[in-house]
């Protein structure tokens, strides 16, 4: 079997990119976390279950584009194998997101090549920064997403448990890999770096909620 080439990892990197922004990415390795696919009865129940689900998706998109800037600009490849790994595994909540929302009955966001590249900018200024800055920004961004996807589960319809048991896995992802960053080394961010996050997370969460 002929070894890939750096151009030909670079094309194949380059394609799989593509089809995240348009909301194709790869099929996912692990189960579907529900064994269950019934929506809510409710058409605002259903329409809010959609919107959540269209921001959870945009914001595995970004994460993608984080994990990407970060790597690409890690100075030691200890860092750079746990940016790949977190990426790797959230792939998996790429394609879950994408299907609940086609169970569901809705259309992923419009707005993912843009969220895409502010965020690979964001990644790639972190990684530049060092390594500590690089996985404590790693670990803060998954607690801050920890945290949206607990208030997520909090506002989900009582009937859509299909959409609640997709959204615990990944919680429970984004939980393991702010602990693995933390382990690592990642710095510890200051209340005002927090805060401009969540700023910035309260405008795509807003914006993709409908479109």
């Amino acid at each position: 079997m002929r070894k890939l080439s750096r151009a030909d990892e670079a094309i194949a990197a380059f394609q799989q990119r593509l089809g995240i922004v348009s909301g194709l990415g790869p099929p996912a390795r692990r189960e579907y976390p529900s064994t269950i696919t019934e929506v809510p009865s409710d058409p605002r129940e259903r329409r809010h279950s959609t919107g959540l689900m269209r921001v959870n998706h945009v914001g595995e998109i970004c994460a993608q584009a984080l994990y990407d800037g970060q790597a690409a600009t890690a100075r030691s490849q200890r860092v750079r194998a746990v940016m790949r790994h977190a990426a790797t595994e959230e792939l998996d909540h790429l394609d879950w997101t994408r299907r609940r929302i086609a169970e569901l009955g809705g259309e992923t966001s419009r707005l993912g090549g843009l969220f895409y590249a502010t965020s690979f900018a964001a990644g790639a200024t972190a990684g530049a920064l060092g390594d500590r800055i690089n996985l404590g920004f790693l670990a803060a961004t998954e607690e801050e997403v920890s945290a949206h996807l607990d208030r997520h589960l909090a506002s989900l319809p009582e009937s859509d448990r299909a959409s609640a048991s997709v959204v615990k896995q990944m919680r429970n992802d984004e939980a393991r890999h702010a602990q693995t960053a933390r382990h690592a080394g990642g710095l510890e961010f200051s209340g005002l770096t927090r805060r401009l996050m969540r700023a910035g997370s309260r405008i795509m969460t807003t914006l993709t909620y409908r479109f």
